[in-house]
């Protein structure tokens, strides 16, 4: 680990070297350097965005506006040109939801809610699935198609969903449209969760942009209690395991001992968790400094005692649309048994293609389809008692099912995946060699130790660290947060590290 107090080198890496070349930097678009929330460029970005922004509190339009175009630039910072395609689609979804709501004949309505959907669905398979279509084509009929030169623009699985959310609500005449054109590209576009969620239904979101603008100061504590707590789960925990560690032993399983390849499988396991959540948690944050409400995304997962159950503590905004959306779009329990197994078994598989276009990320979602449809189908005859001890083996066995579902989803391929699993079987108990281990990577075990504790505390031990929190002067916050990014900073191995969910 870096050392912590090189702050003079700090200083003149982040702010003395200031010239024409390092502005520039910080207004255009540099693919190797999208603009995040763990980077001292969006601290000193939000801090002058945010004092603009609460002086304009009482000024609703131009307050709107300035959000828009601050959230516009972001994603122009994060995917380029894209930015066009964000505008382009939430054109179409406005003017498409206008026609739909004003429109009286049932066919015509219908006909602008299929288009809508072939509009944004259509943008998402061309981006993200043309590859994997070609792939799967030359593969199965020694086809020789070539692939396009096609880059994936970061946050259109997240956006989309939220477009299409707000469309179906206006379709099922559940959500009037938006007053203006701005007030819908403020929702498609509002920068703390546009790239990474948690998708933010129309329904939740739009009213709170015509309500005016309160922050309590519970929700300011709240607000920077989360982004403190997300950052060090993300650069610290889930970063320093990342690059020290996980990404070694599954990018050569073989060089590595069994027991090795079995806590890397446990470490992606917390360095997800921790990135994700992280993310969510400063999203959340960030809205809330600016008075929004944003739903939780994560609920300690890893405490499930079964796959149902941990469906509705990780990533809930995901799992709730593709409930909402799909799940009872599709008939959802309500044609009969065998249908609702297909339902569930359906809807998890197409929410791992949501993840990326790979076949490993389908038989991530396969797997747990069938884990969701085994324990529909037998809780129907058996019932567990409900005491400490059987809680504790069904956690126990629900987390190690989910870390063997992340390593299809974290190996690079199929082959990568088995090798683990193959190596992880060779486990033996060896007292020495495992102490060796610990002792070598001490700081990666303290951290993924950290990062399970944290886990399991309980939410009033957090309730309780909240309110101490609360009664810290302001100023003694401020300088907590600064000093948060320089730990960032000073623990970073190889640079501010992306979030894991921009790829998807």
């Amino acid at each position: 680990m870096r050392a912590l107090f090189n702050l003079q080198n700090w200083f003149l890496e982040n702010v003395g070297n200031i010239d024409l070349e390092t502005m520039k930097n910080w207004f255009l678009f540099n693919p190797k350097q999208p603009l995040l929330f763990n980077s001292a460029l969006f601290l000193g970005l939000f801090l002058i965005f945010y004092v603009i922004y609460i002086l304009s509190r009482k000024t609703h339009y131009f307050r709107i506006t300035y959000v828009v175009l601050f959230s516009l630039f972001f994603y122009y910072k994060c995917s380029g040109i894209y930015f066009g395609l964000l505008i382009f689609s939430s054109v179409v979804d406005y003017v498409l939801s206008r026609l739909i709501y004003e429109e009286a004949k049932q066919g015509y309505r219908k006909f602008y809610m299929i288009l809508s959907l072939l509009i944004n669905l259509g943008m998402l398979a061309y981006f993200k699935y043309t590859n994997f279509f070609i792939d799967n084509y030359n593969s199965l009929f020694d086809g020789t198609m070539k692939f396009e030169d096609i880059i994936l623009p970061v946050g259109i699985s997240f956006y989309t969903f939220q477009t299409l959310s707000y469309t179906i609500d206006v379709y099922r005449r559940e959500l009037e449209p938006t007053k203006s054109f701005m007030d819908f590209l403020f929702f498609v576009s509002f920068f703390p969760q546009l790239v990474a969620g948690p998708i933010v239904r129309a329904s939740d979101f739009i009213p709170q942009i015509y309500e005016k603008l309160k922050l309590t100061k519970e929700d300011f504590n709240r607000a920077l209690f989360l982004i403190i707590g997300g950052l060090i789960k993300k650069a610290v925990i889930s970063d320093y395991i990342s690059t020290n560690f996980v990404d070694r032993v599954f990018d050569a399983p073989n060089s590595y001992t069994a027991f090795e390849n079995l806590m890397a499988s446990y470490g992606y396991a917390i360095q997800i968790y921790c990135d994700f959540s992280g993310y969510s948690d400063i999203a959340i944050g960030l809205a809330l400094l600016m008075g929004f409400w944003l739903p939780d995304n994560f609920r300690t997962p890893y405490q499930s005692g079964s796959i149902t159950e941990f469906w509705r503590r990780w990533h809930i905004s995901l799992s709730t649309w593709l409930r909402d959306y799909l799940y009872i779009s599709m008939g959802g329990n309500r044609k009969g048994k065998i249908r609702t197994y297909f339902n569930l078994f359906m809807t998890m598989l197409l929410g791992g293609l949501w993840h990326g276009a790979s076949w490993k990320f389908v038989v991530w979602g396969v797997l747990h389809g069938l884990a969701l449809v085994v324990e529909k189908f037998f809780g129907q005859f058996i019932k567990f008692p409900k005491n400490m001890f059987v809680r504790t083996i069904q956690v126990i066995l629900t987390f190690h099912f989910v870390v063997f579902c992340w390593l299809f989803f974290r190996a690079k391929d199929f082959a990568t995946a088995f090798q683990v699993i193959k190596n992880i079987g060779k486990l033996t108990f060896n007292y020495d060699q495992w102490q060796t281990i610990v002792l070598g990577y001490k700081n990666v075990f303290l951290l993924l130790v950290i990062g399970v504790v944290w886990h399991f505390i309980p939410v009033k031990t957090i309730a309780f660290m909240q309110k101490t929190f609360s009664t810290i002067p302001l100023v003694f916050k401020a300088v907590l947060l600064g000093l948060i990014y320089w730990v960032v900073y000073a623990t970073a191995s190889s640079g501010t590290q992306p979030f894991i969910y921009f790829q998807f």
